[in-house]
């Protein structure tokens, strides 16, 4: 199953993590929530399950993880039903950001030290890996990976405080940068984000069939949906939760402040444009009622005159661009008074994952013209206004518009629901760095859409972006890769170990 994003122009989704507590088939549970989630992580996936126990009453936990898309990796269901057996699971789907794509990065991790079974599940990245692990290693600890996930296991390993809780909460502290995780140990289920929250993590609820009640941690909602679960609350920035017994008996979701003062949050914007699924809740708020706010007010600042023809016809690079494109026509009818209808005009192929092999030579336009293809009746002769959600290298968005053109558009005009891309993300998000992003390597946006071979490009603005997500008192965004003013600092040297192996 591929990605449901349209752009694949260098943007790359960072991961989705779940976490499933007292359910008799947590395993299965979290199977389909990661199938649900697949399109944040497509390199590799695990399941950790707790809850079986051995002959002398301890606890184990089992694991099962592979590089491959959730459906193969997990083929032969008696992995869930017999080998992953147990009340309690985590599960994780890799987009490799930091640490190289290699089988030891592959999460959930999982270890057991003086204090029990530990497993975790991380999206995010830290911004402090170097000198913590620097410091970690001059003490003695030996690192499986080369992933900055697994620097909690050592924090949390060697931290002296006396509880559990505790422990996990000294580990977070002494991190900086973006994390939403799930922890599971022997007796609970933990789930926190980050002091400015960077990314989503989302609680949800489901009834057993015996009445009881399970728990259910995972990146977006739509991994809630898919296995019957109710929505309860987003787990805040700065906030650890603790799902164990007590939980499951009175309904009372421990929580804690990570950090002694919360910061105001900085939430990915680019979560609400691109990466989240347009089905489901994050950061508490509709995304597709985000994307169509998005799409309006694009069409306010960059509207596109139906002079010379009938009408402009309107069409989203599926599947990301299909609310806003929505959005966008109707405003521009509406509001800015132009004759204007919304078509299907690229038809997506669900069937082409990132496994698709082409050959070497023209590949990336093979690529493109094996995931789309165009509409002759619907662009042929026409003023085409095509809306998509960012433009990052730009080698996609031309090959995509010389696609077009052979269907006999008379004109092309580019619309974005995005500011360009400057500044790479420092925070989870795959972006090249910043000498391969095309808005770096031109002057003015008409020179970005020469260069693209549009009619006219047009981008929407920071404040157009700001206005058309939700606002909150104390919640903020990160707009980083648009403004280059990043909320946490970060190592110099970050990309040095990116590239270790």
């Amino acid at each position: 199953m591929p990605s449901h994003h349209s752009s694949a122009d260098g943007a790359r989704p960072n991961c989705g993590v779940v976490g499933v507590f007292n359910h008799p088939s947590a395993a299965v549970i979290c199977y389909y929530a990661l199938h649900a989630l697949q399109h944040r992580g497509q390199e590799a996936c695990g399941i950790v399950a707790a809850g079986a126990t051995d002959g002398n009453g301890r606890h184990r936990f089992r694991w099962h993880k592979a590089r491959g898309l959730v459906l193969d990796v997990f083929s032969d269901s008696r992995l869930l039903t017999d080998h992953l057996r147990g009340s309690a699971a985590i599960g994780h789907n890799r987009y490799s950001t930091t640490g190289s794509n290699s089988d030891a990065n592959i999460q959930p991790f999982a270890i057991r030290y003086h204090g029990g079974n530990l497993a975790l599940a991380h999206n995010g990245n830290l911004t402090n890996t170097i000198a913590l692990r620097r410091q970690l290693q001059a003490d003695g600890a030996i690192f499986q990976s080369t992933s900055d996930s697994e620097l909690f296991l050592h924090l949390i390993a060697r931290s002296k405080a006396p509880t559990e809780l505790e422990r996990i909460r000294t580990a977070l502290r002494t991190t900086r940068g973006a994390y939403s995780l799930v922890l599971l140990t022997d007796t609970a289920l933990y789930a926190a984000r980050d002091p400015h929250g960077f990314r989503p993590l989302a609680i949800g609820r489901i009834r057993n069939s015996d009445g009881t009640i399970a728990y259910i941690i995972a990146s977006e909602t739509c991994a809630f949906d898919i296995v019957g679960a109710e929505y309860v609350r987003d787990v805040c920035h700065n906030e650890l939760v603790v799902i164990n017994q007590r939980t499951i008996a009175d309904g009372t979701i421990e929580s804690y402040h990570i950090e002694d003062q919360t910061p105001p949050a900085r939430q990915c914007i680019f979560e609400y444009v691109y990466f989240a699924r347009p089905d489901s809740i994050v950061f508490g708020h509709s995304v597709d009622k985000v994307r169509r706010k998005l799409g309006k007010n694009l069409a306010l600042e960059q509207p596109v005159s139906a002079e010379g023809f009938d009408k402009v016809t309107v069409i989203a690079v599926p599947d990301s661009g299909n609310t806003a494109a929505l959005g966008y026509a109707k405003v521009n009818a509406e509001e800015n008074g132009i004759p204007t209808r919304f078509e299907i005009g690229l038809i997506r192929s669900h069937y082409v994952g990132r496994t698709f092999i082409a050959p070497e030579q023209d590949e990336r336009s093979l690529k493109v013209k094996a995931k789309f293809n165009p509409v002759r009746g619907v662009l042929e002769g026409r003023k085409v206004v095509v809306v998509d959600d960012s433009i990052v290298r730009g080698t996609t968005s031309k090959q995509l518009v010389q696609l077009l053109r052979s269907a006999a558009p008379a004109e092309v005009h580019l619309r974005i629901t995005s500011p360009p891309i400057t500044h790479p993300c420092k925070y989870g998000m795959d972006f090249p760095s910043r000498e391969e992003l095309i808005a770096n390597h031109h002057s003015d946006t008409e020179s970005i859409g020469r260069a693209l071979g549009v009619d006219s490009l047009g981008y929407l603005s920071v404040e157009g972006l700001l206005d058309a997500v939700p606002q909150q008192e104390g919640i903020g965004y990160c707009t980083a890769c648009f403004t280059g003013e990043y909320p946490v600092e970060v190592e110099l040297d970050m990309s040095k170990f990116a590239t270790e192996d």
